[in-house]
């Protein structure tokens, strides 16, 4: 038969700067099925099943509410406390599932990789699909809370930059997929991230001020005195800058920086890029190593 009137071709060596994401599209029915997977399979033997979702950000939220507001005495001007943290704990939720739900795909998935050819990055994007839905129950139960303060006398309204909210949770995502990606192929050889992720994340959850506004976590980095300014460590941050962005879309209060969004917004795509190149080249060779 010749080469040409072969509908695949599977090689082992690619160009580097191949991202495969035609045969993605063809496979996209496999991507749709993985999606079904993860949705029906996460808590289909568990007594609670989806209200999971609800339970975990709510009960954070209490927390973070009591502990940063109430006992520490951080104040969130004329927002309230628990819908401000829930605000920041809905957002931050989403990207943190898409990375720790990534970053170890290659270790959770080498029986079928071994077995059976696929675009190997069908997997973590299904997963970054697939949190969408509990992303979507969670934003639901805000907009509940958020209604319930509104009709208390509370004034909350949005403001236009409404629109720009599902261009946030994608960015969410991306990063999420991008650093997921990094740290699964970095896996392969390296186990101990594993044990170091989970600390990671919570680590950068209190650097990302999901609990308090940006503007007291740049005040406290700054210590006149000693002539220590430690404030960058919030403007490189992207997730930071994108926890922010969600509190003045939905609750018009915040520090928005146009700064701090055209670079997420940079850093956003290099971070997903360069996943992808990592994840594919790794791909190759990771059953030898894994």
């Amino acid at each position: 038969m010749q080469k040409d009137k072969w509908l695949f071709e599977i090689t082992p060596k690619n160009n580097l700067l191949d991202l495969n994401l035609r045969e993605v599209w063809q496979y996209r029915d496999l991507l749709l099925l993985f999606v079904k997977r993860d949705v029906v399979t996460l808590y289909k033997q568990t007594i609670l099943g989806p209200l999971w979702y609800l339970i975990q950000p709510l009960f954070t939220s209490v927390i973070f509410t009591l502990v940063f507001n109430n006992i520490a005495g951080i104040t969130t001007g004329e927002i309230p406390p628990f819908l401000f943290n829930l605000a920041g704990v809905t957002t931050w939720n989403y990207f943190k599932e898409c990375l720790t739900a990534t970053s170890d795909t290659f270790k959770k998935n080498e029986a079928i990789f071994g077995k059976v050819y696929f675009p190997r990055v069908i997997m973590p994007m299904s997963i970054v699909i697939s949190n969408l839905l509990k992303f979507g129950i969670q934003i639901f139960i805000f907009v509940c809370f958020y209604l319930y303060y509104v009709i208390s006398g509370y004034d909350i309204l949005p403001n236009i930059y409404i629109l720009f909210f599902p261009l946030l949770i994608i960015a969410m995502g991306m990063i999420g997929l991008g650093l997921g990606m990094i740290i699964s192929s970095m896996v392969t050889k390296y186990r101990d991230l594993t044990f170091l992720v989970s600390f990671g994340v919570q680590l950068l959850m209190y650097l990302s001020a999901v609990m308090y506004p940006l503007d007291l976590m740049r005040e406290k980095l700054i210590d006149v005195k000693k002539g220590t300014d430690y404030s960058w460590v919030v403007d490189v941050n992207p997730i930071a800058h994108l926890i922010e962005f969600g509190r003045f879309i939905l609750l018009s209060d915040g520090d928005f920086s146009s700064f701090g969004i055209v670079y997420t917004s940079i850093f956003t795509v290099i971070i997903f890029f360069l996943g992808l190149l990592i994840f594919n080249k790794t791909e190759k060779t990771f059953i030898d190593t894994i």
